[in-house]
């Protein structure tokens, strides 16, 4: 609790202070608010009531708040959520920097290590909404309307001519029609059990019904917006697989992915976004930490590469990745080294461009075309054919078989979908991760990411988010981001570990 007070006392508040209004008094210092929120994040304590009840009972709260009344917990919530979420990065980059000056981060004896994980938010679990069930709906609502809307216009007596694609503004327009033909008939809607209604005001209530689905419709996609789905209580949720499944049968639930930049031990950086995959992540990620710290060498796990990543990398000069390729452990099994399907498997001749089969036979390279990724990045893909594919007596063993081919088997070449660039790099990329530096490396990013999420999880006992949507969720981890690196800056003093930047392993 002292060495949060004296590390908390060198930080500049002013933008935190900027977030109050000019007019009235502030009855709660925001530092002194923010060093008691920051310090209960520390000792596991998230809810504002169990906040407020610390302050009143718990001597260490009491020293933190300088004699002052315990505040309110709506007092506490409020600070969170209105007033943090425009700070809490800048007072994480000052942390940082403190521990910079004073020789516990170091980006010339370290290296960056980011990892993800994702992280349950606080919404309710069936309440998910799915783009592609939405979409569905939306083009069977407008097939129903092509088909129904002619015959109603004939009820109501209105020649409309229609025109080859009805949209929601054009419906809109007809509605209006409708209603002034209302007007000019002098009709008068009735409504209630014995009453007969006119063909128009059906014709009517059923234009505002279609109106009303289409509206539901366009309003969940535009939501999803990229993604797959979205949750109704978090609007920036999206429902993903999670480590912890509790109810034990992998069901999605919302959440957010969490990723974490650590250096020396410390987090320096967090980007959370609604992506279910890290390799999305990377980029934006690393853009908006190399506009902070001079980084020079990154380290990550298999779920980060991609062709696209691996472009960003060799671009920035002073970038170097390290990164596991995703088949690297896969390599050392016998089932993949005996796999003759396997490109990897094959000889490759690179002065005439054609891979050579376990049966000595030549796949050459037949044609090339552009593949976009989900970002829109594109990949120069080369397709091998073998044309001597048709009495092969290991066909079955060399050509994968799906359900869904509509061509049999004995019909098929075998074909090869290559990219040059991405194979050029996992194989560099192999070859450095081995070396001793590499070595060492791997060994710290599953120290010191993976060390986070631990910690976070286990000793500190944070697995569900408070707080809802993307700016108070952000708010939340940059919290726990900082008691984090108070926690370890304490156990480096206890254990007389200050100023170390690696674990080296010891010699068995």
């Amino acid at each position: 609790m002292r060495l949060l007070n004296v590390v908390l006392e060198e930080l500049n508040y002013r933008n935190l202070t900027a977030t109050y209004s000019r007019l009235g008094r502030i009855e709660y210092s925001p530092r002194l608010l923010f060093k008691v929120v920051l310090y209960a994040c520390v000792r596991g304590i998230y809810s504002s009531r169990e906040i407020e009840r610390a302050c009143r009972e718990n001597i260490n709260f009491m020293y933190l708040l300088e004699g002052k009344k315990a505040p309110d917990h709506n007092t506490i919530a409020r600070f969170r959520s209105e007033h943090l979420p425009s700070a809490a990065e800048d007072l994480l980059d000052q942390m940082v920097s403190i521990l910079v000056k004073h020789g516990e981060i170091s980006f010339e004896k370290s290296a960056v290590f980011i990892d993800g994980t994702k992280i349950e938010a606080n919404a309710n679990k069936y309440s998910f909404v799915w783009k592609t069930a939405v979409t569905k709906n939306q083009a069977k609502l407008c097939e129903k309307i092509a088909a129904q809307l002619p015959e109603l216009l004939e009820k109501a007596e209105c020649k409309i001519h229609l025109p080859g694609e009805i949209t929601f503004q054009w419906l809109k327009k007809l509605r209006k029609k409708l209603y002034a033909q209302k007007e000019k008939q002098q009709i008068v809607f009735v409504y209630g059990k014995g009453r007969r209604k006119t063909n128009l005001q059906r014709g009517i209530e059923t234009i505002n019904s279609w109106l009303e689905r289409l509206k539901r419709y366009n309003h969940d996609i535009h939501i999803c917006g990229e993604r797959n789905s979205y949750c109704k209580t978090d609007h920036d949720a999206t429902f993903m697989h999670m480590k912890e499944d509790y109810m034990k049968n992998g069901q999605l639930k919302p959440g957010y992915n969490v990723n974490v930049a650590t250096v020396s031990e410390y987090i320096i950086g967090n980007y959370i976004s609604a992506d279910r995959t890290d390799t999305k992540t990377f980029i934006p990620f690393m853009k908006k930490l190399c506009q902070k710290h001079p980084i020079k060498r990154v380290v990550v796990d298999s779920g980060y590469e991609s062709e696209e990543n691996y472009h960003y990398a060799e671009e920035c000069e002073q970038l170097s990745l390290f990164v596991k390729p995703s088949d690297h452990e896969q390599k050392k099994k016998r089932k993949y080294k005996t796999d003759i399907g396997r490109r990897e498997n094959m000889a490759y001749d690179a002065e005439v461009d054609e891979y050579t089969c376990a049966q000595g036979k030549k796949l050459k390279a037949v044609s090339e075309r552009i593949k976009r990724s989900e970002t829109g990045f594109p990949r120069k893909i080369t397709v091998y054919e073998c044309a001597e594919c048709q009495n092969c007596p290991v066909k079955e063993k060399c050509i994968r078989q799906r359900k869904n081919d509509s061509v049999p088997l004995e019909d098929r070449p075998k074909r090869l979908n290559v990219s040059k660039y991405f194979v050029k790099q996992r194989d560099e990329m192999e070859k450095k991760i081995c070396t001793e530096e590499g070595i060492l490396l791997r060994i710290n990013r599953s120290i010191q990411a993976e060390g986070v999420f631990a910690m976070i999880k286990q000793d500190m006992n944070f697995r569900r988010f408070m707080m809802r949507g993307q700016k108070n969720v952000t708010v939340e981890w940059h919290l726990l981001s900082m008691g984090y690196n108070l926690l370890k800056l304490h156990h480096k003093i206890q254990t007389n570990r200050l100023g170390s930047h690696l674990v080296v392993p010891k010699a068995s």
